[in-house]
Order: C-alpha cells, then structure tokens, then sequence
C-alpha cells in the first residue's frame, strides 16, 4: 500500500539549495558529474557488502551507470543497480546535510557570488547539485535486498519540502529524474550529455552508459538495402580503475578529475603521486594535496583518511589508518593486495601490513612536499597558507620523521618585512652569524606583538635573525621541536639571553660593571615588589626599553599558560623574573627617587608596563591605569 509524507528539509538544506543555484552558474554541468559519482559509489558499495552476502546482487551483478536523456519531456534520468536506498535512508540522505559543523560553513559565507562558490566547492555539494539545472527532482530507489514493494520516490522542487512515497520496484538501486528549467534545456541533448561524461567520468571503474538509438532500414549508394539496426547501450568511459592503468597512459586531466571525484572538491589539486609499490607489501597508492582547505579542518568530528580497495574492489572511506592526524589534509585512495576482502577498522587498527603501509604513504606525501618546497618556493608557500597549521602537529606526534617535518617548517621572521613571507630552518641556518649556535625565537599572540616586542631589541643592534611565531599551536609546537640539525631553539623570552660568542669581552665587562653599578637599585625593587616577582635582574637584552618580564629556566611560559586557561585547565601562579635596563632615562629616574613610597609606585607603573608588553592584558587593568593617572598628574604638579 503506497505511503506518501511531506517532510521540510533542514534548514542547512534550504540555504545550501539557494547558494548552489545561484552561485554555481558559471560551472552549471558539474551536476552530471556529482550524480555519477555518488550512482558509481553505490555500485562499489553493493560490490564490497555483496562478498559476504552474494544473494544482494539478485542475479544480476554486471554493475553499471545508465543516463538517458527525454528532450521533448526536457529530463535526464541517471540510473544505476548499486545499494539502493530504503526509506530511512532516503529521509536522512536526502534531507538533511549529514556534516558537522554546518552553522560554521554557514557562517564564513560572504555573500559574494565567486567567493561562496568556492566555499560550496570545499564543503561537498553531492546530490544537491541536481538542483542547479533542475526545476524539480524525482528519485525512485530499492534497497539491495529488499522486496520490489519496499521500494520509495522521493520528489522535490528545492525550495521548503519534499514527499517521500512508497512505490514498487522491481530492479534495486537508483533512478534520479531531473526535470530541467526551460533555460537549462541544453542538458537534454544527447551530444552534450556524452561531452560532459567524456570529460568528467573517464576515470570512474564502473561502466557509465548512455544509449544508441537503432536506425532504420534505408538504401545504400548503391540501391542495396541496409537492414535497420536495433539501440543499444553503449559504454561512454574507460571504466578500468583509474589507479591501475600505467602512468605515461593518464594525462593531468584525467588525474584532476579523479580527485574531484573522491574529494568533491571543485578546485584542481595543488598537487598528486600515483604510486606502485612491490615487494615485501604490494599496494597502489594515489595521493592528492588539495589547493584549499576544506572549511570543517578543524572540527573534531571531521571525518579524514584514504578510500580503501582490496583488489581493486572498494573496502571502506576515511580508512585513517593509514595516515597520520597531521597529513588529514590528504585526499587519495589505496588499493593492497595484502589484506583479506573481509578487513574492518579494527583489524586495520593492529595489522602489522597496515603499519608498514602507513610509514611508506607518509613518507611519499613528505617527498611529495620536500620536492615542491625545493622546485616550487610560490606554490610551497601557497600550500603552507593553507596547511601549515596542520602540518606543524607533526614533530610531536610523528617521531620518526621529526627532523623530514621540522625541514617543511615555515615561520615569519624578523629578516622579513610581514608574516606572509616565511623562511625554514635551513634557511635560517644558513644565515646564522659566525660564532652563533642557537635558532633563536620567540612565541607571541600576533605577529606584531612578536615583530615590537622589547626582547628583541639587542638581538636586531647585533643583527642576529629571530623566528617569530604567532600561532595558538606555535608554543606547543615548540615544546616538542627543541633543536633542529644540532642546533637547539632557543626563546628570547626566557632566562638569561644567551648568545655565547655572539658576545665579546668588552661586551660582557660593560655588562657585568653596569651589573655592579645598579645593585642598589636591584636591591630596593626587589623589596619593593617581593610578593610579585621571582627575581630582579639588570639584563643587556633591552636597549630602548626600560624594563620587560621573562620566564626563569625551566617555568611555564606566558603563551603556554595562555593556552592552558583557554582550554580550561587550571594553572598554577608563576611570578615572573623583572630584567631592567638601568641605562634608561626612566629607570635612572627611579633610581634617583628617594621618597620610597613613591619609588614603589613607579616599581609598580615599571613592572605593569612590562607585564602589559608581555601578556597583551593585565589581571587588573583599571589597577594600572588609576597608578598611571597618579604618576601622570604629580609630574605636572
């Protein structure tokens, strides 16, 4: 007995719909592309759950993708005898957007036609895409497995519902009908159809077929009749597994298209390697660098990984097994001829050939951006934009390839003029000053708080180069990359400045006899700030600046501390050591007070001033600026 329900479509789907149709104008056939892929996908996924279960093929199991074509009715239908669908299915699938995360996507919306299109094409569009040719959409499904009278049409016109109707039908799969607008009617003709297949589905394995109409009986040139000939389906692409056809016989199209086909990412790949490995294991890999970041990289529910074959017959997506959190940008598949048909996620977890697979993609993918970096300085910084934040998780969490990671390392840094320009350690290296032993550095919240900060000031008199870093991972990061090529890092921010014999004798007697001059003043700001610093110390880092705060060997930092109240951890209380320079006119001044009440206030003003510079906040701002207002109004008295 038919069943039919009116449903509206989540309201992520409504808004999707309205982007799609009125972003995508420019790029309007990747609709035919989006549904043959999604038609080729349920043909894999029928092939993979029919090897335990040979009875879902229903004794037809030549898979394949058919598109038909109506131009008096103006409609393309695309039909394929994969999984099929049942009716829970088709309400979740097709009504809702099943992503996390979609209020963000949303939210980085600009409204700008160009700029949204490029933002749909990261977030996957699938199905969706029917909508920006057709004014309506039918689609009749089964279930593998199931009876013809369990089958569902499901239909809508893409603005704020759809039915969803039990029907019967004989054959499983799917059968999606687009009814297009009158302006898109140039999708219903044949010749058109077969140029968009030709160009967009050449690489997918299942047959995708489109049908020749017969002819006629008709008379030859030579009065002899030619007998007609009946219409057949003919196959319109390749349809062999695109990784296993030989290298020299793919061109870069074709290895573009296939990534927008696992990746339904409408942008080219900044990048790829398609890779034949034998020997102790035997796999294919094909691996892509996309040239943008899909929009949810850093959602926690994301899902990532390679699409997984075994003998060429699809096993499962998101196999993360096989690549590390760090490289989670990848797109790719693997095709291993080493494990059973029957694998799960949790054999993958603690099988010893999947490990050995793991370390060999992951190095090509290093290889792979060891080599761009080197040939390409542009295109590498262009990947960088992209995914360096990622790729800077990978010294903690890959120890083996440490030293290959910390290489692909880019960081702003005081030889250059903006945070966009970037150098390597080996570039850093490479201009370190004779004598100089240290990759020195320094973490802050923005990259001008870094480029100003006060610390760095002996450091630039002396020319001596900085890394500066202003990434939230940036102080993570650097807990676990502690030396580079023997030659440790070292943060300007914490202890003594040491710059060995960067630091003449001359140098060092003027420092230890300005030490001896200002240790009366030492003394009088350490009883005046005793419950708030650790230490005071006359340092030689400042030149312009009278005073600043540093972190004693071995204590927490500012930014790690920063990072650890942000993730709600408590953090114990670490006073920090005051370094002043008492060749400052201010300092000097302070010196010279003799009024210790006073001396305390302007200790106090010195040391806020510092912690501000610092920090970027203060516990007690209002505090501050009420002692500021006072020192300012007895100077004018």
């Amino acid at each position: 007995m038919s069943h039919q329900e009116t449903h509206g479509f989540q309201t992520e789907v409504k808004q999707l719909l309205q982007l799609m149709i009125h972003s995508l104008y420019s790029n309007k056939e990747i609709f035919l592309r989006e549904l043959v892929s999604n038609a080729a996908d349920a043909a894999d996924k029928l092939r993979y759950l029919a090897l335990t279960n040979d009875a879902l093929y229903e004794g037809e199991g030549e898979l394949r993708v058919r598109i038909s074509t109506d131009k008096d009715k103006g409609t393309v239908t695309i039909e394929d005898n994969g999984v099929g669908m049942t009716r829970d299915a088709v309400i979740e699938h097709l009504g809702t957007i099943a992503k996390s995360g979609t209020a963000e996507f949303f939210k980085n919306l600009s409204g700008e036609a160009s700029k949204d299109s490029q933002l749909i094409g990261q977030f996957g569009v699938g199905f969706y895409s029917a909508f920006i040719v057709a004014k309506k959409v039918s689609v009749r499904t089964r279930a593998a497995g199931h009876d013809a009278d369990e089958g569902v049409l499901w239909e809508s016109e893409g603005e704020g519902n759809f039915t969803v109707e039990t029907i019967t039908k004989a054959s499983r799969g799917t059968e999606i009908t687009l009814y297009l607008r009158d302006e898109e009617k140039e999708f219903a003709d044949d010749w058109r159809l077969r140029s968009i297949i030709t160009k967009y589905s050449d690489h997918i394995s299942v047959p995708v077929e489109m049908f020749q109409p017969g002819t006629p009986e008709r008379e030859g040139e030579d009065g002899e009749k030619i007998p007609a000939t009946e219409g057949e389906w003919q196959v319109m692409n390749k349809a062999t597994a695109l990784w296993t056809r030989s290298k020299s016989d793919i061109s870069d199209e074709e290895y573009r298209e296939f990534y927008k086909h696992i990746s339904h990412d409408f942008t080219d790949p900044l990048l790829w390697s398609h890779n034949r490995v034998e020997g102790k294991q035997e796999y294919t890999s094909m691996l892509y660098i996309p040239a943008k970041a899909p929009w949810d990289m850093w959602n926690r529910d994301r899902k990532h990984g390679l699409k997984l074959f075994v003998q060429r017959v699809f096993i499962m997506d998101d196999a993360e097994q096989f690549m590390p959190s760090y490289l989670r940008f990848v797109h790719g598949l693997i095709d291993s001829n080493d494990l059973p048909l029957n694998v799960s996620r949790e054999i993958l977890q603690d099988n010893q050939v999947t490990k050995a697979m793991r370390v060999g993609i992951t190095k090509r993918v290093l290889g792979m951006l060891e080599k761009l970096a080197k040939d390409d300085a542009d295109k590498y910084q262009q990947f960088w934009a992209e995914f360096g934040q990622v790729l800077k998780e990978g010294p903690a969490e890959d120890f083996a390839n440490r030293e290959r990671i910390s290489g692909l390392l880019r960081f702003a840094s005081t030889h250059t003029d903006s945070a966009a320009t970037t150098v390597s350690l080996d570039d850093y290296i490479g201009r370190m000053k004779e004598g100089q032993d240290k990759i020195y550095y320094i973490v802050a919240d923005s990259y001008e708080a870094a480029a100003n900060s006060p610390h760095l000031e002996l450091l630039r008199k002396k020319g001596i180069e900085v890394l500066l870093m202003s990434e939230r991972i940036d102080e993570w990061l650097i807990n676990h990359l502690t030396e580079y090529k023997e030659k440790k890092l070292h943060s300007v921010t914490r202890g003594d400045l040491e710059l060995g014999e960067l630091e003449d004798a001359a140098e060092k007697e003027a420092a230890e006899k300005l030490a001896s001059e200002s240790a009366s003043l030492v003394e009088r700001l350490k009883t005046a700030l005793a419950d708030k610093v650790a230490d005071v110390k006359v340092t030689s880092r400042l030149t312009d600046t009278p005073a600043c705060v540093v972190a004693g060997e071995g204590e927490m930092s500012t930014q790690m501390i920063k990072l650890m109240q942000a993730a709600g951890q408590a953090v114990p209380e670490v006073k920090p050591t005051f370094e002043i320079n008492p060749s400052h006119p201010l300092m000097a001044h302070l010196d010279g007070q003799q009024d210790e009440s006073l001396f305390k206030d302007w200790a106090e003003l010195m040391l806020q001033q510092a912690q501000l510079s610092e920090k970027g906040s203060l516990a007690d701002p209002s505090a501050f600026i009420k002692l500021m207002n006072q020192m300012l109004l007895a100077s004018i008295k």
